[in-house]
């Protein structure tokens, strides 16, 4: 295990890095022979979402499947028990459920001694997201396995017309996660995935507590920012939830939700007098970059 300052001439903290396994995460994605990869978390996750696998609602329209399949360890054979799997989705037209005690097509369940998991639910449906834009159907996904890195993925189904305009699901990364919906010799409609864990850059939970919190505008020009911490990764406040944030090195983490051309990301600098400041960059499809700087309120 090698170790590396966090932050730099200050005793806060250091980050873990591990290299073990041949899946590997570069960064942005994961990598390797039985590769799993990240996808954008989207601002639609809610937390403590029920422990079910059956996620149908009576009366609702939508065409009935089943998810299913095997979570393993990064050697891609060993199956891994208990891992938490959470599922969310559109509803038929669209619609995902944000605020009701319902948590409609949410659902949270954990792999079985074999690794295995299952989901009862419908297939989404793509949606507009304006700006002339529609989504491809897809289920999202968050998996929990002690020991590795929470994944966080999308899938999403073969012959959708809304694949190859879409900056994620078009992206070679994408290619293991568009799945073929089949039927089963009862009848029944089965989507199968299976996931591989892997290790990635992880920072230590007392670098994180340093960096979470409220960030202000200087000039009090802009809305603050609220950041707090999530299973070993940093996350920004939304109207829903919130958007996770990948730790890159040299202070840096990255949204891994921009699409295609976009660059996001907050970097911190620490300051002689203690202060800790927030760079927040944003550079469009057109290459220009734009920067906001805001100071940790105290």
């Amino acid at each position: 295990m090698k170790r590396r300052h966090f932050i730099k001439n200050t005793a806060f903290a250091a980050v873990a890095i591990s290299t073990t396994g041949f899946i590997r995460f570069d960064g942005e994605h994961y990598t390797g022979d039985c590769e799993t990869t990240s996808d954008i978390l989207g601002p639609f996750y809610r937390p403590g979402s029920p422990v079910r696998n059956n996620l149908l609602i009576s009366g609702e329209e939508g065409m009935l499947l089943e998810l299913r399949g095997i979570i393993k360890h990064n050697d891609c054979i060993t199956p891994y028990k208990k891992a938490r799997i959470e599922l969310w989705h559109c509803d038929s037209k669209g619609v995902y459920d944000n605020s009701s005690d319902a948590f409609r097509y949410r659902g949270t369940s954990y792999s079985g001694e074999k690794g295995e998991y299952s989901f009862k639910t419908i297939l989404p449906v793509p949606y507009d997201v304006g700006n002339g834009h529609t989504r491809p159907a897809h289920f999202h996904m968050m998996i929990t396995a002690a020991g590795y890195q929470p994944l966080i993925t999308q899938l999403y189904f073969s012959g959708d017309e809304f694949l190859a305009k879409d900056p994620s699901a078009s992206s070679p990364a994408a290619k293991r996660r568009i799945l073929k919906v089949e039927k089963k010799n009862d009848g029944k409609n089965k989507v199968i995935y299976d996931v591989s864990m892997s290790p990635k850059l992880l920072a230590e939970p007392e670098a994180l507590d340093k960096l979470a919190g409220t960030y202000i505008d200087p000039a009090g020009k802009k809305p603050k920012l609220e950041l707090f911490k999530k299973d070993h990764t940093l996350w920004v406040k939304n109207d829903v939830f919130g958007e996770s944030f990948d730790y890159v090195g040299n202070n840096t983490f990255i949204y891994p939700g921009a699409p295609g051309g976009y660059e996001a990301s907050i970097r911190f600098e620490i300051l002689s007098t203690g202060v800790i400041q927030l760079h927040s960059t944003y550079i469009n499809d057109d290459k220009i970059k734009h920067e906001e700087v805001y100071v940790k309120e105290k």
